[in-house]
């Protein structure tokens, strides 16, 4: 009974925060100062009659190919972390995230898309929602991080087919379990393509599991994983923890470098263990618990004292202002020279110590403590930093003794 109560409990809040139906009908007028953003779409779903829908929940034939130009809200009014749904349509570019226009693609069009969306940086940022996800909400979600985030990466969106409904999680698992083929073919596309050089794979709940095992298979087919494949990101991620580590040795030595987002505090991951055989989450785990995790150089960072507007605590590493900004500053983007052999810990831990000293230095450490932990390689700037601040506060207490 109490399961029934949360579950919803659950459904409402997000029944709460879903768009309205038929959000993507492309509208005619732009917004000055509103942001445009073009997506690559590849998807397994089946194709909607309804335009303003574009895809359902049932699965398709096969992958296709589509193109939305996504108008994002002048910065003055809107929130960083939020969609700003529409509360009817047609959407207004001026306070709310609109479809400007939507193209499908044949497989000859791909590699032009890429040429010309590509940029300089050569960089593509790969998207994988999770579970209990509609298509529009998948767009949308990736337009936010994507903008949000400042990535110099060319934005796509792998959407499989989820019904989008918190009572069609086994629907949306083997969904999920037969879109892997899908997702490989576009991995190798991309990393393929003269147009990219660099491939971030951030994958949400569900998707990384996905995700996962996509380059799980690419890798054993392959011997090893492209080497245009540097970042992969998996967010709050629904992937049982012995499975992640069969999944994670599957990729070789010359794997991606691998970052976890975790909150223990995930209330859709609880839920989620709770049908799964009652078997710990990845997303959920503490891994100072499992000292395999630092051992085979994963990146954690633990997100779980960070606030949440979510009720269910699931996409924070998307909603935290600070949090979405550093994945785009130092993980889609690269990072500033001479960062690349420093762990994210190090780098996000650097960002809260800033240049503080003293007290104040103090606190920025406190704040990159629980990062600390579980990052193997900022050990070494984690003593240095505690040495600073203990001789800094040394300092300033003896200053105010000698007055």
């Amino acid at each position: 009974m109490l399961r029934f109560l949360f579950i919803c409990v659950l459904a409402g809040s997000l029944a709460g925060c879903a768009a309205p139906v038929g959000v993507l009908e492309p509208v005619a007028a732009e917004a000055p100062g509103a942001t445009r953003l073009d997506i690559l779409v590849a998807t397994t779903r089946s194709p909607s009659p309804d335009n303003g829908v574009a895809f359902t929940g049932e699965r398709g034939g096969g992958a296709s190919l589509s193109s939305f130009v996504v108008s994002i809200p002048p910065d003055g009014s809107r929130q960083v972390g939020r969609v700003q749904w529409p509360q009817q349509t047609p959407p207004d570019p001026s306070r709310e995230f609109a479809v400007l226009g939507v193209e499908s693609l044949r497989e000859s069009q791909f590699d032009d898309w890429l040429r010309k969306h590509g940029g300089k940086s050569r960089r593509a940022l790969v998207f994988i929602h999770g579970f209990n996800t509609r298509f529009e909400s998948a767009l949308m979600s990736l337009a936010q991080i994507a903008h949000d985030s400042g990535a110099e990466a060319a934005p796509v969106l792998f959407s499989w087919p989820s019904r989008g409904s918190l009572f069609e999680y086994s629907y949306d698992r083997e969904s999920a379990n037969a879109s892997r083929d899908a997702l490989e073919k576009l991995l190798a596309r991309l990393a393929a393509n003269p147009a990219v050089g660099e491939i971030t794979v951030l994958a949400h709940s569900m998707g990384a599991w996905l995700t996962m095992e996509s380059l799980r298979q690419m890798a054993i087919r392959r011997g090893r994983l492209p080497a245009q494949i540097r970042n992969v990101i998996l967010a709050s991620p629904d992937i049982d923890v012995d499975v992640f580590r069969t999944q994670f040795a599957s990729l070789g030595q010359k794997h991606p470098r691998v970052i976890v987002f975790v909150s223990r505090r995930d209330r859709a991951l609880q839920f989620s263990r709770s049908i799964a055989g009652n078997i710990e989450r990845l997303g959920v785990a503490d891994p100072r618990e499992k000292p395999w995790i630092e051992e085979k150089g994963i990146e954690v960072i633990d997100l779980t004292d960070v606030d949440s507007s979510d009720l269910t605590r699931h996409s924070k590493f998307a909603e935290n202002p600070d949090v979405v900004r550093f994945l785009g500053a130092q993980l889609i983007n690269g990072g500033s020279p001479g960062e690349a052999e420093a762990g994210v810990g190090e780098r996000l831990g650097g960002a809260a110590m800033g240049l503080a000293q003293g007290v104040a230095g103090a606190t920025g450490l406190a704040l990159s403590a629980p990062i600390a932990v579980v990052d193997p390689k900022v050990r070494r700037a984690y003593s240095n930093q505690l040495e600073q601040v203990r001789q800094a506060v040394d300092n300033a207490v003896a200053s105010g003794a000698d007055r």
